[in-house]
């Protein structure tokens, strides 16, 4: 449990920022609410005691210094993260404790790696990018399906989402990865990034029930691609989307998720379906839940409190596969979602 430790959340207002905060308090933790506006700061701390309210900007450094003093660790959930994530990074290295951010933005992670890798190395700091339902789950599934191979020729995940309201921040973010993209889709393939012009693939995926066999996007993209490859020796990594959620995404008519349960979830639900191959050997992991934005924050906070628990196979920028007991962790998160592990 948490112990009294503080843990500063920048972005603490957003859709994913509330839940990461309640999830603080539920495990025993004090929360610092930082972002930059001070309003809407203020009428979250109203919600419940205790919380201490600390605006900052990613472009006064000064700001971010005073949210994060007497911190424990830091956990970044405002978008878009290539706006926001290098400042509140170099924060948590000036203030010496952990960052941990939400990241779902291809680009913005993989650039936590390459800009931040041996600086938090030679710090002994810990960072942890993309440490959410997209980047941290598939990773944390892969890694636990991979068991002992250490290589494997093709990793897929499938992501059967019987819908997808988007937040504004889901929106805002795709629209930075669009602009830096030129518009071009992405993929992982021959153990690298490829940005494409042509329309993706669509096939059926067989996911395992209740959802059975859908319709999906193929090499619809997500963070898996940067955390995978990061420590994981697969040089085809592949994602996969029910068409019912991405077109959900692409609409603009699309309202942002409600409320549907006293946690406020949201009623859309969930099969992650990991598949990995090797050698003509196929390994399997799956997991079931509600809400991907409300799973977002078990994951976050669970990280940080093994962080902060020493219970951590590195230091550096590392994803969750690599820095975490993989099965042990998803055991963890057995509250919030089933899992299933089988060759």
């Amino acid at each position: 449990m948490g112990s009294g430790r503080t843990v500063a959340v920048f972005g603490a207002y957003g859709h994913t920022g509330r839940f990461v905060v309640a999830q603080l308090l539920n495990r025993g933790f004090v929360s610092v609410l930082s972002g930059r506006d001070a309003v809407k700061l203020k009428a979250l701390a109203a919600s419940g005691p205790g919380l201490d309210v600390r605006p900052a900007s990613v472009d006064d450094p000064a700001s971010l210094d005073r949210a994060l003093a007497g911190a424990a660790a830091v956990i970044n959930c405002a978008g878009p993260f290539a706006t926001t994530a290098a400042p509140v990074i170099e924060a948590a290295l000036r203030a010496g404790i952990p960052y941990v951010d939400v990241a779902a933005e291809i680009e913005a992670n993989a650039e936590t790696f390459t800009h931040f890798r041996d600086r938090a190395r030679t710090a002994g700091a810990v960072i942890v990018p993309a440490m959410a339902f997209f980047g941290g789950l598939g990773d944390l599934l892969t890694t636990a399906a991979m068991g002992d191979w250490t290589a494997a020729e093709e990793a897929h995940i499938a992501y059967g989402l019987n819908s997808w309201h988007p937040t504004a921040g889901t929106r805002a973010a795709g629209a930075v990865s669009r602009h830096r993209r030129d518009g071009r889709r992405v993929r992982y393939a021959n153990g690298r990034l490829e940005y494409r012009q042509d329309e993706p693939p669509t096939l059926e995926w067989p996911f395992p029930a209740p959802m059975g066999t859908r319709t999906v996007i193929g090499e619809f993209t997500m963070a898996d691609v940067v955390t995978v490859p990061s420590h994981l020796a697969i040089p085809e990594v592949r994602n996969y989307m029910t068409v019912e959620a991405a077109g959900d995404l692409s609409s603009p008519d699309t309202p942002a998720p409600v409320a549907a349960d006293e946690h406020g979830r949201s009623a859309q639900t969930f099969v992650v379906d990991v598949v990995v191959r090797s050698g003509g050997a196929e390994r399997r992991a799956v997991a079931r839940g509600q809400d991907i934005y409300a799973i977002t924050a078990p994951l976050a906070v669970e990280a940080v409190d093994r962080i902060l628990t020493g219970r951590t196979r590195t230091t550096g920028v590392a994803s969750a596969g690599e820095i975490f007991d993989a099965p042990d962790f998803l055991r963890a998160l057995s509250p919030h979602i089933s899992v299933d592990l089988r060759d």
